[in-house]
């Protein structure tokens, strides 16, 4: 294999709704879309930092310079064959995780299409459709979530996530179980919006029969989270706190969690996402994919890592035309059933790029060569 050129290319695709989290909300994706050429063929990889660091200390503009000046520099030098070479050739680069999934993503994608084989199998996926379900953000009201909890339990979504925050929490939950009873599959997400000064009201939170509470506590604390975890009979899924197998490791020995959420952007890339799958399944801890309002590439690597066995809780990725009037990838990627979507089986993310969407969306583009 020869990388011939990488490509570079920033869109900003409007979504059909605003989002709202503890930490900000949005109406419009802004993205790093990077193409990785070689033999004939592209991959494709999806940059998932936000453009502010509220998430991460990562940002849009921050992804496109570690790219730039670092990753993309690395790649074409060194010339890598597989993607362990490609982990291991950005392991220096502290941290940068989502620069660093960015770019491997698209040469897990044109590593797999060369091979002929799916993104999924490569990775060890043995299902043939996936289990998603859908994440419904802080609205002005508990009866503008319940309208969209109604309307996602009609489309069958398998699981709802509602995002929560001081003065929005208890009472929202409250809400869906009165309306909709204790079978609806629900969870709760806090985005690190709480303390352990709020130990009494999250424990209140168990009586509602949650399948878990994510990160409720600080975005890199594992400690407390072990306190809390002690105190509540509902599980603790963490995200934030965890962005590599070690932190993993050290999260399940310490008992901070229950449940782990894997974004790939997240944790650094498909190989990372992949031994945490594994190190969480060895120790009996069931993982899901966490969403971050992907656009079409980056919501086909969500699906490939899916496929992998111990990915037992639905995910949050949801139909694309819940959020996009036009995505970036062709077919868009839809309900086969519902809360159900297919895992391809054709080579790579078993989707081709939507060139006219791409091209309406993106704002700077830049190429690099050896």
């Amino acid at each position: 294999m020869k990388i011939e050129r990488v490509e570079l290319q920033r869109l900003n695709m409007p979504m059909r709704f605003r989002f709202e989290t503890s930490f900000g909300s949005t109406q419009m994706k802004d993205f790093i879309l990077v193409s990785v050429y070689g033999d004939g063929v592209v991959g494709y990889g999806e940059s998932v930092a936000m453009p502010d660091p509220l998430y991460n200390e990562e940002t849009t503009d921050t992804v496109w310079g570690i790219l730039e000046q670092f990753l993309i520099p690395r790649l074409l030098s060194a010339q890598p064959q597989t993607p362990d070479e490609v982990r291991e050739l950005f392991a220096p680069i502290r941290r940068n995780n989502m620069a660093k999934s960015a770019l491997e993503g698209a040469f897990w994608d044109l590593y797999c299409k060369q091979k002929g084989i799916s993104l999924a199998k490569a990775l060890g996926g043995d299902k043939t459709e996936i289990d998603v379900g859908i994440s419904i953000g802080i609205e002005p009201s508990v009866d503008d979530v319940l309208e969209k909890v109604g309307l996602a339990l009609e489309q069958g979504y398998k699981k709802i996530k509602v995002k929560i925050k001081p003065g929005f929490d208890v009472k929202v939950v409250e809400g869906i179980r009165k309306r909709f009873g204790d079978d609806v599959p629900l969870m709760a997400d806090a985005n690190s919006a709480y303390t352990l000064a709020h130990i009494d009201l999250l424990k209140e939170l168990d009586q509602y029969g949650l399948i878990m509470v994510e990160q409720p506590l600080a975005h890199d604390d594992i400690i407390d989270h072990a306190k809390l975890q002690a105190e509540m009979s509902t599980p603790i899924c963490l995200d934030e706190s965890i962005h590599t197998v070690e932190d993993a490791r050290k999260a399940i020995e310490l008992g901070s969690c229950k449940i782990i959420n894997i974004k790939i952007g997240r944790v650094g890339g498909l190989a990372e996402a992949k031994e945490m799958h594994d190190l969480c399944q060895a120790h009996g801890i069931p993982v899901w994919c966490g969403g971050m309002l992907e656009a079409g590439v980056g919501r086909a690597h969500n699906v490939a890592i899916t496929s992998l066995p111990n990915f037992t809780i639905p995910g949050d990725t949801a139909a694309a035309s819940r959020y996009w009037d036009e995505d970036i990838t062709t077919p868009s990627i839809e309900l086969i059933a519902p809360g159900k979507l297919a895992v391809p089986d054709g080579p790579g993310i078993g989707y081709e790029l939507n060139h006219q969407a791409v091209g309406k969306y993106v704002i700077r583009s830049s190429n690099f060569r050896p």
